[in-house]
């Protein structure tokens, strides 16, 4: 079958004052696939993937998604799209139950700012109720956000994108601060969410992206270094020398 694209970048670059933090990234996702970034801290990964979701703009180049230029949209009109992206420090309402912060995705995808009204309600429960399954969260929804284990409170995260719909779900270090067994428990979510969404995950854990990646880009200093199959990636002299040899 046919590889069909989902997103692209051409060119594109963002400066914080003076200094470049992704250079003319030119970068191409298929749908269905699960592609991750990675590369030494302070590489551009995470203001990439900024640039893609719309919480930040370009200081020159495009995004395309689906065929559609979206480089000026805003974050909230790209997840309206189908992008949704997690954060790398968790991203929860602490106060709220597990039910509660999911809902709260839920109704900014199916009813903004009219929760509960015109029979959405229970779309919006019925999207909880999925995204919760999803990540093996169902006998948690009662429970206070801020009291679930960190590796639960990940999977709740990663729960609240799922309930946006999204086409494509940008996953920010999902493992980090994960002890083994939670990390274990991540991968295999992340790895049967493939089926509902086109997966990029940024991850410092090199077992995790051999584990699910398909393709793999290596950021350097903002520019793409090397791109191709974990196979390729690991077997690259400028990888291993610009990263997977540090020990990282």
């Amino acid at each position: 079958m046919a590889e069909v694209t989902l997103l692209t970048t051409r060119g594109l670059c963002r400066d914080f004052d003076g200094l470049r933090a992704v250079d003319d990234v030119d970068f191409t996702l298929e749908t269905g696939e699960i592609h991750a970034i990675i590369g030494p801290n302070g590489a551009g990964k995470s203001t990439f993937v900024s640039l893609l979701s719309g919480r930040l703009r370009p200081t020159a180049g495009r995004v395309i998604f689906d065929g559609r230029d979206v480089t000026r949209l805003p974050a909230h009109a790209r997840v309206r799209l189908g992008i949704a992206y997690t954060f790398q420090i968790t991203n929860i309402y602490t106060s709220m139950s597990v039910a509660e912060n999911i809902a709260l995705a839920a109704q900014s995808r199916l009813s903004p700012g009219l929760f509960g009204r015109g029979g959405v309600g229970p779309r919006i429960t019925e999207a909880t109720q999925a995204a919760a399954r999803a990540v093996g969260l169902t006998e948690r929804l009662n429970a206070r956000a801020g009291d679930l284990a960190y590796g639960h409170q990940r999977l709740l995260e990663i729960a609240m994108g799922l309930a946006l719909s999204p086409r494509l779900l940008i996953l920010d270090e999902p493992t980090q601060g994960l002890s083994d067994a939670e990390i274990a428990g991540v991968t295999e979510v992340v790895r049967q969410l493939a089926s509902r969404a086109t997966i990029l995950l940024i991850e410092h854990n090199m077992d995790v992206v051999m584990a699910l990646a398909r393709r793999i880009t290596v950021l350097d200093r903002g520019a793409i270094l090397a791109q191709g199959t974990p196979e390729e990636i690991v077997a690259d002299p400028a990888v291993q020398a610009a990263y997977l040899g540090d020990g990282a």
